[in-house]
């Protein structure tokens, strides 16, 4: 399967989990605070590099992934690099958040399993705490059947897209670096893709 039809897929499974997730946060209230970006700056956040394929793809079609493929190999942080600080106050935003992780898409408004076979939402504690009213309503109302995304099941449908890259989890810069290799190893002998073919 070629580059852009995996990105394709994985952009579908991305449209597909908005429109829930969109469900889920009118029916529940709950949200992200603008510009917060906390959970951003964890140093410890995973991710497979097929979630950031699509990103990958869009930097290479706009001559950007060597570039970025180079800032990846030079950055020291651990902190994800399309993260963009505002203040020292945990502020900030996506700088392609178009083109964000699964994991970014879930956290915050997705459901984990829980060691007791219990859905539980994953999610921080500044949205637990500012939003405690909504969140112990939408907690009590998943536990008896309220539709929410859910981790597991859209890692795997990841998965049966590509799953040398959707099931492999690595620290979110290297699952990034990774992404742009595969996209700049596929087109090294390739023709450069042109309309919806790749």
């Amino acid at each position: 399967m070629s580059i852009a039809q995996r990105v394709q897929l994985v952009e579908s499974l991305f449209y597909q989990l908005e429109l829930e997730s969109a469900q889920f946060a009118k029916a529940s209230g709950l949200g992200c605070v603008s510009d917060c970006g906390k959970c951003c700056t964890y140093p410890d956040v995973e991710a497979s590099p097929l979630e950031f394929l699509p990103w990958a793809f869009h930097l290479f079609l706009n001559g950007e992934a060597e570039k970025m493929l180079q800032t990846l190999s030079a950055n020291q942080t651990t902190t994800c690099v399309i993260y963009q600080p505002l203040s020292v106050v945990n502020q900030g935003r996506c700088s392609d958040y178009k083109y964000r992780g699964l994991i970014c898409r879930l956290f915050g408004a997705a459901a984990n399993t829980d060691k007791y076979g219990k859905l539980r939402l994953a999610t921080c504690k500044i949205i637990k705490e500012g939003q405690s009213e909504n969140y112990d309503t939408t907690a009590k109302a998943i536990e008896k059947g309220m539709q929410v995304p859910i981790f597991t099941e859209y890692y795997m449908q990841l998965n049966q897209i590509d799953y040398k890259l959707g099931a492999m989890l690595l620290p979110i810069n290297k699952a990034l670096k990774m992404a742009l290799e595969e996209v700049l190893h596929y087109y090294a002998y390739r023709a450069f893709p042109t309309g919806d073919c790749g």
